[in-house]
């Protein structure tokens, strides 16, 4: 187990050590909140772009689910009439400039794993840049667009935004409170009483704590060829080899068990760049990753690898709390 892994742990069971963690956990808050506090004051000049900018992001290290729901925010707009983009730092790729346009031929190398994902995807004008204005600003100067989503970028606050829509895993939740590096917060927890909507993935309905979010399977996707088979493809109680390169790999794996196969896991660190020889598991059995790790593995994937596509599925009383908010930013579109 990683030293990450054993970290994530520790926040989310508990571990008496991390009390030697709460001078640098102050020292952190204090940077965080005084961040905020100056671009809620003005004293942080943020770029208001001429269209609605919405937000998608957590206030928790690690996955939430927020690709999925910014892939479901697309083709929700999208079928409103909405010209739709996207913007995003980017983790982990390397364009030859910035910012930088993803198209899907790229390699997940130079786009970054979850853009690519995203424009493969949904074919949607993304621009990735860890400067989110200059990547806003030049996305619109290439595109007549009506809307832009912001993948990730709540704690970036140059980005001035009109909607905060924040994702949590309803069974993790905010693990032991506290802020990095003695807890898994990205932002005190009472940052969540400031945004406009939070969504509890996992959770069977709307609460006080947030509206209903969850992540159906939808069908399994051959890496080589494209083909799409049925979830009954594989037999119930089919052993496999499971590969998860996410922020919460358990989730991946807990899925394959919700539909009667037998997954080995194979967790990798979040972002995880494949080389073939990591991936030849013993015994020969079918092997099924995440959507976000088979971007990178596509290219040297034998026949046979496939890959769970996961769709978003929010409330009802999400839906109709979102379309209300497009009818206000968006008068002339409803």
């Amino acid at each position: 187990m990683s030293f990450s892994d054993r970290l994530q742990r520790a926040w989310y069971q508990g571990h008496p050590a991390l009390r030697l963690l709460a001078p640098l956990e102050l020292l952190y808050r204090r940077v965080v909140e005084a961040k905020r506090r100056r671009f809620l004051e003005g004293a942080s000049e943020a770029y208001r772009a001429p269209v609605p900018v919405i937000v998608v992001g957590n206030i928790t290290v690690g996955g939430t689910g927020k690709t999925p729901l910014i892939l479901w925010l697309i083709e929700h707009c999208r079928a409103r009439g909405l010209r739709v983009g996207v913007v995003s730092r980017g983790y982990g790729a390397s364009p030859p400039s910035l910012p930088w346009r993803v198209r899907p031929e790229q390699s997940a190398q130079q786009s970054g794993d979850e853009p690519l994902l995203i424009v493969q995807r949904t074919g949607v004008p993304l621009m990735i840049d860890p400067d989110r204005p200059r990547a806003v600003r030049r996305l619109l100067e290439s595109e007549p667009l009506d809307l832009i989503l912001c993948d990730d970028g709540l704690q970036h606050y140059r980005l001035a935004r009109d909607l905060e829509l924040v994702l949590i895993d309803s069974v993790r939740g905010l693990g032991n409170g506290r802020c990095l590096p003695a807890g898994p917060l990205r932002e005190p927890a009472a940052r969540l009483d400031t945004v406009d909507a939070v969504l509890l993935n996992g959770a069977h309905a709307d609460s006080a704590d947030g509206y209903a979010f969850a992540l159906q399977p939808s069908a399994l996707v051959e890496l080589r060829s494209g083909e799409r088979w049925p979830l009954d493809h594989f037999p119930p109680g089919q052993q496999l080899h499971a590969v998860a390169g996410i922020g919460n790999p358990q989730r991946f794996f807990a899925t394959l068990e919700a539909l009667h196969w037998r997954p080995i896991p194979h967790a990798f660190a979040d972002h995880a760049a494949y080389a073939p020889e990591q991936l030849n598991f013993s015994p020969e059995l079918p092997l099924v990753m995440t959507e976000k790790d088979a971007v990178k593995c596509r290219a040297f994937a034998p026949s046979g690898w496939s890959y769970l596509q996961v769709q978003a599925s929010p409330s009802a009383t999400f839906v109709a709390w979102f379309d209300g908010q497009l009818a206000r930013l968006l008068p002339d579109h409803s």
